[in-house]
C-alpha cells in the first residue's frame, strides 16, 4: 500500500432543503486502503457514499480523484467508470446471474473473450458458477448479493464503495459472504470505502475506521486506536464500550489521579487538574471478578457489588454490576459456573488504574 492518496474530499457540504446532512472538513483514501465509514442511521454514511459518486450534488467543497478535481472531467461517466458500488438491498436486472455479471463490462466495450473470462472469474469467486442462468428474481437474498459483488469486481473498479451490504442477510450467510469479500479485496488490491453499523464488520475489513454523527466524521483512526482510544463519549458508546462514568477531578498523585464517581473514588492513570470533570471508559475485560478480595492484587481500583444481570455473550458471558455506580465486566462461562455467580450474589469488582481511557472534558465552570 502507497500513502498517496487515491481519493480526497475537502470542505464538503451537502444540504436537504434548510439542513445540512453533510459536512466534511476532509477525507483521504489510499489506494489499496479499506476504509470503514461506522455511524448509527442517519449519521451520513449513504450521504457521503452518494456524494462521492456523484449520486446526489455537492453544495460546496471539492472531490479529487488522483489529484484531479471530478468537476474537470469533462464527461461524468467517464469519472464514475473509475468507481463500482453495491447496496444494501441487491439491484439487479431482470435478467440471469451471468446477464447482471457482464452488463457493466458491454457498457465498457470489453471484448466478448475478456467478458466471459471476468464472468467466469467473478463466479468462481463468489461461489455462484452453478446459477450463471438462474433469473435475478428467483435469487435468494444472499445469492443477489453475491451477484451484485461479482458485477461490481468484474468491471476491476479502482474504488469499490459498498453501502451496508450485509445488513438485510442472516448471520450465516452475511459470514459467508464476507469471508469472500475479505479474500477478494485482498486478492484483487480494490481500494474500498464500506458504510457499516456493524463495528465488528469494521474491525475485521477495515485499515482505518471514520466515525460519523450528525453528517459529520468525528474521529478517523487504526481500528485499534479507535476502539482502544475513543475521542467522545459517543464513539466510545458506539464501538461498544459498555462502563462509561464521570465524575470531578479531587486528587493528583504521581501518574495519577483520583475521580469521585458517585460518592465514590477511582483511581485513574494519567494527567488532570484538580477540579476538572472527566469521563473514563472502562473496557469489559479489564474488570476482574471475585466472590472473595481475590482480584488483581496489582488493582488499585477495588468496588463491593451486587450482580443485577447475567447475560450470555459467546464467547464470554456478559455481568452486569451496581457498584454505587455500573459497571459492566465480560468473564468466561466457565468463570461463572466455578465461582456459582448468580444475579443478587455480591462480589468484588476490580481494575487497575492503567486499564481506563480518559476523556478530558474541561475545568468545571460555575453556573
Amino acid at each position: 500500500m502507497t500513502h498517496k492518496p487515491l481519493l480526497e474530499l475537502r470542505g464538503l457540504v451537502v444540504r436537504r432543503g434548510a439542513a445540512t446532512v453533510l459536512d466534511l472538513d476532509e477525507l483521504a483514501l489510499r489506494e489499496g486502503e479499506i476504509m470503514a465509514l461506522i455511524g448509527p442511521n442517519g449519521a451520513g454514511k449513504t450521504t457521503l457514499l452518494h456524494s462521492i459518486l456523484g449520486l446526489i450534488p455537492v453544495d460546496r467543497g471539492s472531490i479529487l480523484f488522483k489529484g484531479e478535481s471530478i468537476a474537470e472531467y469533462a464527461y461524468r461517466h467517464l469519472y464514475r467508470r473509475r468507481f463500482a458500488m453495491v447496496f444494501q438491498e441487491p439491484l439487479l436486472f431482470s435478467s440471469s446471474v451471468y446477464g447482471n455479471i457482464v452488463s457493466g463490462l458491454k457498457i465498457r466495450g470489453i471484448s466478448r473473450n475478456e467478458v466471459k473470462k471476468r464472468a467466469a472469474e467473478e463466479m468462481r469467486r463468489f461461489a455462484i458458477s452453478h446459477l450463471a442462468d438462474r433469473q435475478s428474481r428467483a435469487l435468494s437474498g444472499g445469492e443477489a448479493q453475491r451477484t451484485s459483488l461479482a458485477r461490481a469486481f468484474a468491471v476491476r473498479p479502482e474504488v469499490l464503495l459498498l453501502d451496508e451490504p450485509f445488513a438485510s442477510l442472516d448471520a450465516i450467510t452475511r459470514e459467508s459472504i464476507t469471508r469472500d469479500l475479505e479474500r477478494a479485496i485482498r486478492e484483487t488490491g480494490t481500494s474500498v470505502i464500506i458504510a457499516t453499523h456493524d463495528r465488528d464488520e469494521a474491525l475485521r475489513l477495515a485499515d482505518r475506521i471514520s466515525v460519523m454523527q450528525g453528517g459529520k466524521i468525528i474521529q478517523t483512526g487504526p481500528p485499534a486506536q479507535v476502539m482502544e482510544r475513543p475521542a467522545s463519549e459517543f464513539v466510545a458508546g458506539f464501538v461498544g464500550t459498555e462502563t462509561i462514568l464521570a465524575g470531578e477531578v479531587k486528587t493528583l498523585l504521581n501518574g495519577t489521579f483520583t475521580v469521585m464517581v458517585q460518592g465514590f473514588e477511582v483511581e485513574l492513570a494519567g494527567e488532570a487538574c484538580r477540579g476538572e470533570y472527566v469521563t473514563f471508559c472502562v473496557k469489559p475485560e479489564s474488570i476482574v471478578i471475585s466472590r472473595n478480595s481475590r482480584g488483581s492484587m496489582s488493582a488499585r481500583n477495588r468496588f463491593r457489588g451486587r450482580v443485577t444481570r447475567i447475560t450470555a455473550l459467546r464467547p464470554y458471558t456478559r455481568v452486569h454490576l451496581d457498584c454505587g455506580f455500573p459497571l459492566t465486566a465480560w468473564i468466561t462461562p466457565h468463570s461463572v459456573r466455578e465461582m456459582n455467580i448468580a444475579e443478587g450474589d455480591s462480589v468484588e469488582a476490580s481494575f487497575k488504574a492503567t486499564a481506563v481511557h480518559v476523556i478530558r472534558r474541561g475545568a468545571r465552570r460555575d453556573s
